[in-house]
C-alpha cells in the first residue's frame, strides 16, 4: 500500500487547522508542506512559525519540502518547529551531503529532491545520506499543475538507485488517474494536493491512492 502526503499548498489557508484535521481522520499517512522562498520557486508560501502552530493540532507526520535556496540556513528553524522529515533540493545548496547529515544529526530523516530537468544520476550519490527521494512530476513552485509524463522513465530510475527501506516519493499532478503508473515505476510515497483538498470526499480519494 502507498502512502499518501496531502499537500497542503491546495487547502484552504483561512481554515488550515480543519483542513489538516479533515485529512488526518480520511488516513493521510503524512502531511507535506512545501516551503518557498520565491527565488528558488517563483512563489512564496510557509514559514517556520506556520509550520509550528500546525504542529500544535496534528500528530500527522510533518513531510517538510524546502523549495528555497541555501536550504541549511533554515534547518535548524524547521527541525524546532516540529518537522518529522526534512527534504532539500539538489540544485538548491553547494554542499547537499553536508546538508543532510545535518538533518540526521537533528534526530529528523532527511530527502533529497530534483526537479523534472535534473537527471537522475543526481540522486546516486546521496543514496547513503537519505531516507527518501523526491521526484518532480510538475516544475515546482505552483499547485493544481499537470503532471508530467515524461519523467516516468525517472522515477523507475531512481527506483533502481535505492536500497530497501529508502522511500520514493513523487509530487506533482499526482491524482487517481496517473497513480497507477508512478507506483508502477516504483514510487511509493504520493504527495497529492488538489486530487485530495479539492475532493468532495477527502477520505476517500486518499484511499483511492493509497490502493493504486
Amino acid at each position: 500500500m502507498n502512502k499518501v502526503s496531502p499537500s497542503i499548498l491546495a487547502a484552504d489557508f483561512g481554515d488550515l487547522r480543519n483542513e489538516i484535521k479533515k485529512v488526518e481522520e480520511g488516513g493521510a499517512d503524512m502531511l507535506h508542506i512545501d516551503i518557498m522562498d520565491g527565488h528558488f520557486v517563483p512563489n512564496m508560501s510557509f514559514g517556520p512559525g506556520i509550520v509550528k502552530k500546525l504542529r500544535e493540532d496534528s500528530k500527522l507526520f510533518f513531510d517538510v519540502h524546502l523549495m528555497i535556496e541555501n536550504p541549511e540556513k533554515y534547518i535548524d528553524a524547521f527541525a524546532d518547529a516540529g518537522a518529522d522529515l526534512i527534504t532539500v533540493h539538489a540544485e538548491a545548496t553547494k554542499h547537499v551531503v553536508r546538508c543532510l547529515q545535518y538533518i540526521k544529526s537533528k534526530g529528523l530523516k532527511a530527502g533529497v529532491s530534483i526537479n523534472p530537468g535534473t537527471p537522475a544520476v543526481m540522486i546516486k550519490e546521496l543514496v547513503p545520506f537519505i531516507d527518501l527521494a523526491l521526484v518532480m512530476t510538475v516544475n515546482p513552485g505552483f499547485t493544481a499543475q499537470k503532471f508530467i509524463p515524461e519523467v516516468l522513465p525517472k522515477i523507475a530510475e531512481v527506483k533502481a538507485m535505492l536500497p530497501e527501506g529508502v522511500m520514493l516519493e513523487v509530487d506533482g499532478g499526482i491524482n487517481a488517474d496517473n497513480a497507477a503508473a508512478v507506483t508502477k515505476a516504483g514510487a511509493n510515497v504520493l504527495v497529492a494536493g488538489a486530487a485530495v483538498f479539492y475532493a468532495d470526499d477527502p477520505a476517500a480519494a486518499i484511499k483511492n491512492l493509497q490502493n493504486q
